[in-house]
């Protein structure tokens, strides 16, 4: 299928009423694009009083409720089963679509073997950014971070609250994974890392394509911009990269953040003490102090992570990803899923 053929359904996860004016406006953002999407799904996580509230005040939208286990996979899983379009793309309930951000998603599908395509995200600070919090460490609040392509390029894997897949994806590969994704307000995930990665390694050909002129804004609450939720979000992020490891192995698990620390954090820290030094600024030697503490915090919640693996009891083979009812592998799913055959036939 031409990407001028296909259709999208967006899904929108959400656990709490006390996000509900940013999930209104995030229905709202999609109600304005200039590519209309398919379906908008709204899938709320066992929240029975949102449900109801959601079904009475979301028009234009499909109310769905989580019928798998609690948390943000368990709801995309739900969302996915439903979606009827060819691609399902995600939207977080705390954002806000630029009106072309369906078009530039569905632009990507044009080249060969893409079965993903994700966007910017920007932060939307509830006040000031702080000047100690580094561009490299956006991913702590969600948002696209410093390091990133500048342009359209193939990736490792897409950011959660801006990505869209082929929908036949999911029948070959199964769902996000449960024991992975974050759960109610804990500031842990990688549950989408996990997935791509593992679309990757069923599908070699297959490309995921970051496209930063597909934007959303995400709303930063000020108790994200403290240091206390910077920290906490660090550690359990690498707890979450040993669990990925462990399902995905160490060396795709880790080949974006070796790159990412070897490369793009030496030169933020330079950037930061350049700022102190030359231009007597004290809040780049904040934000370099912020690297440093937020790539040893992070490296201790891996090994932690790795050491609880070791210490846990064996239960035998890691759970198969959740399956999910979707139509059967076509088009570019299986074009690349053909040549995979192709390539493991002997001569």
């Amino acid at each position: 299928m031409t990407a001028q053929s296909l259709d999208i359904s967006v899904v929108i996860c959400a656990h709490t009423e006390a996000r509900w004016e940013h999930l209104a406006r995030a229905v709202e953002s999609l109600g304005s694009q200039s590519v209309a999407p398919r379906e908008i799904l709204v899938v709320i996580d066992h929240n029975l009083a949102l449900a109801d509230r959601a079904c009475h005040q979301l028009p234009g939208a499909r109310v769905i409720e989580n019928r798998h286990q609690r948390g943000i996979s368990g709801a995309r899983n739900s969302g996915i089963a439903a979606a009827q379009g060819a691609i399902v793309a995600f939207l977080d309930d705390d954002a806000v679509a630029a009106p072309d951000w369906l078009d530039r998603l569905l632009d990507g599908y044009r080249g060969p073997n893409v079965l993903g395509v994700g966007g910017a995200i920007e932060p939307q600070w509830q006040g000031r950014r702080p000047r100690w919090f580094p561009e490299e460490f956006d991913w702590v609040v969600g948002c696209t971070y410093r390091g990133m392509p500048r342009e359209a390029a193939p990736v490792r894997n897409l950011i959660g609250c801006n990505m869209s897949f082929r929908r036949e994806v999911f029948e070959h590969i199964g769902g996000f994974r449960g024991e992975i994704g974050r759960v109610g307000v804990r500031p842990s995930g990688c549950d989408e890392t996990e997935l791509c990665i593992r679309l990757r390694q069923r599908l070699p050909h297959a490309l995921l394509i970051y496209n930063p002129d597909a934007r959303v804004r995400h709303h930063v609450p000020p108790h994200r911009a403290r240091w206390e939720y910077f920290r906490a979000r660090c550690f359990l992020e690498g707890r979450s990269k040993a669990l990925v490891a462990q399902l995905v192995g160490a060396s795709d698990g880790s080949s974006t953040e070796r790159a990412y620390a070897l490369r793009t954090l030496p030169r933020g820290v330079a950037l930061g003490l350049l700022d102190a030094l030359v231009h007597c600024k004290p809040s780049g030697l904040a934000r370099a102090g912020a690297i440093g503490l937020g790539l040893a915090i992070t490296c201790a919640g891996y090994l932690q992570g790795m050491a609880a693996q070791l210490l846990a009891p064996r239960t035998g083979v890691a759970p198969a990803p959740p399956s999910i009812g979707v139509p059967q592998a076509s088009g570019a799913l299986g074009a690349a899923r053909g040549r995979e055959e192709q390539r493991e036939v002997p001569a």
